[in-house]
């Protein structure tokens, strides 16, 4: 990975701030005991003396520490958007969006420029696992791997042979083959244990490896008109950056100032301003240096932990979610392009992860997740077609100046990954529940 000389194998190192709460005694699932939870309250929130404001702020904080808890605050904020685009609240929603604010609109501040904070937290969480984690070696990047790639070509096809006659809608190709890791965690984590953490693992991994694929697309395919000048001068702050990592260089200010230097030119350059920030974290320094929570790397990632999922991501939901209803017919329903990428998430990412995924392990290539069946497998790929954040993305890039074909992306994406997400619940839910039966003991009768 650019400028780090780091080589670790395996990844007996986890992420530092997502360990979970201890589990509760099976005697009493979901209970815990008043002495205890007084003592951790008080812990906890030393300053807070009052009982009834001190719980609600230990249930808001287990929440926010919850690994899917950004899916389900991303989920109310486009529930939000919607509810508002049709509500007498749609003018002022729109109006305030399309609003100036330092020759940017809102809406083009939040897509260019905040985004690119997430852009940069993926960037530096593929770095993470391709050295330390769950990508760190061959084996076990080959299923997620091709099961990733399966679930970008299926879906992109399916969209193909829907819009193959309308040169206008093929440029959003790309729209389907996007997987929302936080969407997909959110439906997964209401099954609880149900789920081997392999499935949960498998889904982590595609994911990251699609948001690769994502971040190459965009930058292949989606790029204006190209400024030479603006391009050399991000390569050479690129190219400072990698002199600071391999220089010993571990303070973050640096490379933070050159970021935003960095970001200015890409956004000048022709190229989509989100990829100085997968840029900049592939610079971010990770070393086995002492206590590996003091890396760089590691503070950057667990800082940005805190503020996208519950505040850019939510946000940009509620900025692109939005769906005025009024006209809506059911032939807008089944627009060549409204089908393509409806089918092409729902259908096509099950096809292609499960499809794939299946022809790797028959041929020895890969295995099937520990303690997890081909059922299981097939649900968590149906999980696959939740492509929210990402798709709405590249639909915005692929349609910048098209609303109305934007409208329709809006449209499949909605009803693709809605129906994704409860097929793939409902698949491993009716699974886990048949395994639960199966693996009963008989009840004695004897007496």
């Amino acid at each position: 990975m650019i400028g780090d000389d780091l080589r670790v194998r395996g990844s007996s190192i986890a992420r530092p701030c997502r360990t979970p709460p201890a589990s509760p005694p099976a005697s009493a699932p979901g209970i815990v005991d008043p002495a205890r939870s007084s003592h951790i309250s008080k812990r906890r929130f030393p300053a807070v003396k009052a009982p009834i404001i001190r719980k609600p702020l230990i249930i808001v904080s287990d929440f926010m520490r919850g690994e899917a808890a950004g899916g389900f605050v991303l989920m109310a904020a486009a529930a939000l958007a919607l509810v508002v685009a049709n509500s007498p609240l749609s003018e002022l929603y729109f109006e305030s969006l399309h609003a100036k604010l330092g020759g940017m609109s809102v809406l083009h501040w939040i897509n260019d420029g905040l985004m690119v904070i997430f852009f940069l937290l993926v960037g530096l969480e593929i770095k993470r696992e391709m050295l330390v984690g769950q990508l760190s070696s061959w084996p076990r990047r080959a299923l997620p791997g091709i099961g990733a790639l399966g679930g970008m070509i299926v879906p992109a096809l399916i969209y193909v042979s829907f819009n193959r006659d309308d040169p206008a809608a093929l440029r959003g190709w790309a729209i389907p083959t996007a997987t929302d890791i936080a969407f997909a965690l959110g439906v997964l984590s209401m099954l609880g244990k149900r789920v081997p953490i392999s499935i949960k693992v498998f889904l982590t991994a595609l994911a990251i490896i699609d948001d690769l694929g994502a971040v190459v697309i965009i930058a292949l395919f989606y790029t204006n008109e190209l400024s030479v000048l603006y391009l050399s001068l991000a390569a050479a702050v690129i190219a400072l950056l990698v002199v600071l990592n391999r220089s010993g260089v571990r303070s973050l200010w640096p490379y933070m100032v050159l970021g935003s230097v960095l970001w200015f030119l890409v956004l000048r350059s022709g190229v989509h301003a989100t990829i100085a920030g997968v840029a900049l974290a592939l610079t971010v320094p990770l070393r086995m240096k002492g206590d590996m929570r003091e890396a760089p790397l590691t503070l950057l990632e667990n800082s940005l932990q805190r503020v996208v999922p519950f505040l850019i991501i939510p946000l940009f939901g509620f900025a692109n979610a939005g769906l005025s209803l009024a006209g809506m017919t059911a032939a807008r329903l089944v627009e060549p392009l409204t089908l393509g990428v409806a089918l092409g998430l729902l259908c096509g990412k099950v096809i292609g992860v499960f499809g794939f995924s299946s022809i790797a392990i028959r041929f020895g290539l890969a295995r099937l997740p520990q303690e997890a069946s081909w059922i299981q497998l097939a649900g968590v790929s149906l999980l696959c077609g939740v492509g929210f954040t990402m798709s709405l993305f590249i639909g915005l890039l692929a349609f910048a100046h098209h609303p109305v074909l934007q409208s329709e992306v809006k449209v499949g994406i909605l009803g693709g990954s809605l129906l994704a997400g409860i097929a793939g619940y409902i698949v491993l839910r009716m699974v886990s529940s048949a395994t639960a039966t199966a693996t009963d003991p008989e009840p004695d009768r004897s007496s």
